[in-house]
């Protein structure tokens, strides 16, 4: 058995605290808040009110009213304005911290830095443990981090998932939403998608590479977008049929001279 990989991250990371902090992260988040139990983690979206994206992360409940939220590297202030703007008459607050964060690639087991904690990286595939704390080891980490989480189709704020993003075309609803909750912001978009039988065209990273386990950090990967068959408009099908010129079951239309010289 080989020694995990250490990776650094760049996560920033909010505390919401207080006797009304799980009832407006209820109304705020995709994800039901109320179901997780002390230590559980789940990925949610936090969405604009119009239904689309502002920020996909995880939520992590550490106490009864403490909950802590980690997104990727550089949304974490537009993460806390946006949770600051509706906190209107609510017993909680919404603070950053100043943590640091590694992932031990090719593990699920070890110990949570003091004063942090420590969460099983939910994906398909991917055997890892993420470490948040005020102070992480990095000493020994490497930056491998983004061509193994593009070769295990983990998406990233910024990269697959942005401001103009609707849930739907992240292929990240079934994993970070809730159909069972109550109301939230942007929940009506997300409904009346998932409610059509054709799904959205996802914005998944996509790789040339396939595993049945998580990649290793030498595994060379590469990525690239699949765009989709379209045929070019004007030309009638192969074969015939309504676009071809002829109706079916019809006889051929006869031009006006055609239809002159017939009548004799």
């Amino acid at each position: 058995m080989t020694d995990p990989v250490v990776l650094r991250r760049d996560r920033d990371v909010l505390a919401v605290r207080g006797p009304d902090a799980e009832a407006y992260l209820q109304g705020q988040l995709s994800q039901d808040v109320a179901a997780l139990a002390e230590g559980d983690s789940a990925w949610t979206f936090v969405l604009q009110p119009a239904g689309k994206v502002d920020a996909w992360l995880r939520i992590t409940c550490r106490s009864a009213g403490h909950f802590l939220l980690d997104v990727d590297g550089g949304y974490g202030g537009a993460l806390l304005d946006r949770l600051r703007r509706f906190l209107l008459r609510t017993d909680c607050t919404v603070e950053p911290l100043d943590w640091q964060a590694v992932t031990l690639w090719g593990t699920t087991e070890g110990e949570a830095p003091a004063g942090g904690v420590a969460i099983p990286l939910d994906w398909e595939g991917v055997e890892a443990l993420d470490l948040l704390g005020p102070e992480v080891a990095r000493a020994a980490a490497t930056d491998d981090w983004e061509p193994l989480r593009l070769a295990a189709g983990i998406p990233a704020m910024g990269s697959e998932i942005d401001g103009d993003t609707i849930p739907g075309a992240t292929g990240l609803v079934g994993r970070s939403t809730s159909f069972t909750k109550g109301c939230y912001t942007g929940q009506e978009l997300v409904a009346r998608v998932d409610s059509r039988s054709a799904g959205t065209p996802t914005r998944r990273p996509r790789t040339s590479v396939s595993h049945s386990t998580a990649p290793s950090p030498a595994t060379a990967c590469s990525t690239s977008g699949c765009a989709p068959r379209r045929g070019r408009r004007g030309l009638p099908p192969a074969g015939g049929g309504p676009r071809s010129g002829t109706r079916r079951g019809t006889r051929p239309r006869l031009r006006r001279r055609d239809r002159r010289s017939s009548r004799g």
